[in-house]
């Protein structure tokens, strides 16, 4: 498959292109059975939103109807078949129980209003808001204040409008779909996550204290490739900006540390491109550091036994061969702590002035890799 094609199966996924995103819709959001198919769901033009739809999802995942009227001191009357409750309507003068809840579905009806839908038009018809406010008012009630999880929706949207974006990833070897929907991976454009997030109900000031958003309204991440974290988010330049970014905060544990902590043996790596190219080559075992430098927890979680009838893991330190030295003496310096602390540690020496990303965009293979590893020296 030549590169164009590649780039156009990655832009390509779940409907969407380059050029065009179709508008989300809503009107799905009601279930039939409660009478509610083709109503418009939300408070906007024709019951449709031109911004992703996986924000709204996610929230409805997060707020269970049920928990969310029963905090506004709704109580079911009776409780009908299939589990499903009714009780008064809490959106208008109601004295027979005419309000239908189905806590399965996540969805409501009123037989005496012919109102219904999900939590956020709930929110919407009990406070009279509009949707942003809604969504804004059901966060702060849960509290739910992280935007992080819009944000990396967001950016993988973003990903499969910009073949650019698509091309530096395959410029960097990445090329399974999979893989990059795996990682979560997006693109930050610039000039356009503030205005979203605040049509969700965000308000700058928390954008900015986040460090999504710069002290001068802009946003923070411009023309770089994103990989969400835990707790943070790591950008990577495509351009001439300075290369590594995070919000401010700690970068947290090894990257997918719970997925990896079952093998005897592990691969740690200083960056996300080269942790992505092992995975996949096939190398199940890798984790990131994010630099080659840890920090007390990434320490201690390589430390801890790998709870296989009690023996220590071994660690391979494939660290970038860098010209200066400084990857080979970090790599050095923490063998040095890890065999301290009992465990086995041994240093893949890479070619000189290669990194496990640039080793197998310069043509390396994943047995040409496992060699590396069997030569690791202790």
């Amino acid at each position: 498959m030549g590169l164009q094609q590649v780039s156009q199966s990655l832009v390509r996924r779940k409907g969407l292109d380059v050029r065009t995103h179709p508008v989300e819709d809503f009107s799905g959001a009601y279930h039939p059975c409660l009478g509610l198919g083709g109503r418009q769901p939300y408070s906007a033009p024709e019951g449709k939103l031109s911004m992703s739809w996986q924000s709204a999802d996610l929230l409805k995942q997060q707020i269970p109807l049920l928990d969310y009227l029963q905090g506004q001191g709704w109580k079911p009357a009776r409780r009908s078949a299939g589990g499903r409750l009714m009780g008064l309507c809490p959106l208008h003068t109601d004295r027979r129980p005419s309000f239908l809840v189905d806590p399965g579905k996540n969805l409501f009806y009123c037989y005496g209003c012919s109102r219904g839908g999900d939590v956020i038009r709930l929110a919407e018809l009990y406070h009279g808001v509009r949707f942003a406010t809604a969504m804004a008012l059901l966060r702060r009630w849960s509290g739910l204040g992280s935007p992080l999880p819009d944000v990396t929706a967001f950016y993988e949207m973003q990903l499969h409008r910009h073949a650019d974006a698509v091309d530096y990833l395959l410029q960097r070897g990445l090329h399974r779909a999979e893989l990059i929907e795996q990682l979560r991976i997006g693109y930050a454009p610039g000039r356009c996550l503030r205005a979203w997030l605040t049509s969700l109900g965000y308000p700058l000031e928390s954008l900015q204290q986040a460090g999504l958003v710069n002290a001068e309204g802009h946003d923070a991440y411009s023309h770089r490739i994103v990989f969400p974290l835990e707790g943070n988010l790591y950008g990577r330049s495509t351009g001439a900006a300075v290369p590594h970014m995070f919000l401010p905060g700690s970068k947290g544990g090894l990257y997918a540390w719970e997925r990896v902590r079952r093998y005897p043996e592990i691969i740690l790596v200083e960056g996300m491109f080269d942790l992505a190219v092992l995975w996949q080559a096939g190398f199940d075992n890798v984790t990131c550091a994010l630099g080659n430098h840890l920090n007390a927890l990434q320490f201690r979680q390589l430390c801890t036994d790998d709870e296989r009838e009690g023996r220590r893991r071994t660690v391979y330190l494939a660290f970038d061969a860098d010209v200066n030295g400084s990857g080979q003496r970090a790599a050095q310096r923490l063998s040095q702590h890890l065999q301290a602390a009992r465990i086995t540690a041994r240093r893949v020496e890479l070619p000189d002035g290669h990194d496990p990303n640039s080793f197998f965009v310069s043509g390396g293979n994943a047995h040409e890799f496992h060699g590396l590893l069997e030569r690791a020296c202790l």
